[in-house]
């Protein structure tokens, strides 16, 4: 079957979520993936861990179609085995402090004067700003300063998503950004640096409440799960546990009205628009409450459905695996490890493509799997190997 980048080549010295999950959805794409792990295992393989050596279960989704060098890259014969590894790559992933970069030699300018077609993609806690350039950070500091969280939770405690959204958002848009540098170099020949950061992804999330700040300075605060521009739009208990609802425009306000039995709802001036709809929330929330009490999950969604409301289950993790309409969509790819008794669940790319499908056809590799491989195919030697593993470089 065609792949969208078969004979494309990507080094990977991404740590953690941003990086590795772009090399992720390239590998997806057929490119050839190679992951530049420290001797003995970079720290972000062992987040999570779940399997006997170690191994997280972040490391297994965002590794998945990739195959693994151990290197030690401050050496100066580690660094001789990327300038080579990078005369034969298209794309060098490195989410990095800038002075990290320079200092192993993995800076735009310098991979640049190695392969004047190479593409760098760089994604950053903080991107370029130098006030922020050398800072450290991770998702949820990400979320927290775009003024997401701020408006999260409840008033007076700020709640953040406990799932990494930043970092998978910030890895889409490095893989959209290597894939549209790969396209721009077929006219120029040139490549180029590709720069995101989990800072600028967040913002995005919040564009929309920026927007409406600087215009009418409402200085919203958290309402917990439920909305303050639509309604009645909140989580609601129900006989066996909890469901979502989420009522936008008049049309859809109408038909909820009629199924919850209070049709006067939709004559009160409280409930003209979505805007005051939102402000008076709390009083369509009681009333959706209400109406849940006694149903169960499945006749509530039901009726729901029925209506044309959009509505779902709030899920447990064990739910979510469970659930035969996630399953029978073709969500999940289950695939065997080492060291595991029992196949893993790896959720397969956001997006697909009908005639030349993203495939994940190798599960993540255990620590250097393809060391001697790889630098075989760049002309090492079997002694020369040898030598390099007594000092301890691979």
């Amino acid at each position: 079957m065609s792949k969208v980048l078969k004979g494309i080549r990507v080094l990977d010295f991404g740590r953690y979520i941003a990086g590795p999950f772009c090399g992720a959805l390239l590998a997806d794409l057929g490119a050839d993936v190679i992951r530049i792990d420290r001797i003995g295992g970079s720290e972000d393989r062992f987040v999570m861990p779940v399997t006997e050596e170690g191994e997280g279960a972040l490391y297994l989704q965002v590794n998945r179609n990739k195959r693994s060098i151990t290197l030690d890259i401050d050496s100066p014969e580690g660094k001789d085995i990327v300038r080579r590894l990078v005369l034969t790559a298209d794309v060098v992933i490195a989410n990095m402090p800038g002075q990290t970069l320079v200092k192993l030699g993995l800076d735009y300018e310098t991979l640049k004067a190695l392969k004047p077609d190479i593409v760098l993609v760089a994604p950053s806690a903080f991107g370029g700003s130098e006030a922020m350039n050398e800072r450290l950070g991770f998702d949820g500091i990400g979320q927290a300063m775009s003024g997401g969280v701020h408006v999260s939770g409840l008033e007076g405690q700020p709640t953040k998503a406990m799932v990494p959204v930043v970092d998978f958002a910030t890895a889409l848009a490095c893989a959209m950004g290597a894939l549209a540098a790969l396209y721009e170099r077929k006219t120029s020949g040139l490549g180029q640096k590709v720069d995101a950061s989990l800072l600028q992804t967040a913002l995005n999330f919040s564009s929309g409440l920026l927007i409406e700040e600087a215009l009418l300075g409402l200085n919203r605060q958290g309402t917990g799960n439920r909305s303050p521009i639509a309604g009645p739009s909140d989580i609601f208990k129900v006989t066996d546990g909890w469901i979502i609802v989420q009522v936008i425009g008049s049309a859809m306000f109408k038909r909820w009205a009629r199924l919850v039995e209070a049709p006067e709802l939709i004559d009160d001036l409280r409930f003209a628009s979505d805007q005051t709809r939102g402000e008076n929330g709390q009083v369509l929330s009681a009333c959706m409450a209400h109406w849940c009490e006694g149903r169960s999950q499945e006749e509530a969604l039901a009726a729901l459905g029925l209506s044309k409301i959009p509505a779902g289950p709030v899920h447990s993790p064990q739910q979510v695996l469970n659930d035969e309409e996630i399953a029978e969509s073709g969500a999940f790819q289950w695939m065997d490890y080492p060291g595991l008794s029992v196949p893993i669940p790896i959720v397969l790319a956001p997006m697909n493509l009908s005639r030349t499908p993203l495939q994940v056809t190798q599960r993540a590799p255990t620590v250097g799997e393809h060391t001697d491989q790889i630098l075989r195919e760049i002309g090492y030697s079997h002694e020369k190997l040898d030598s390099l593993r007594g000092q301890k470089v691979i």
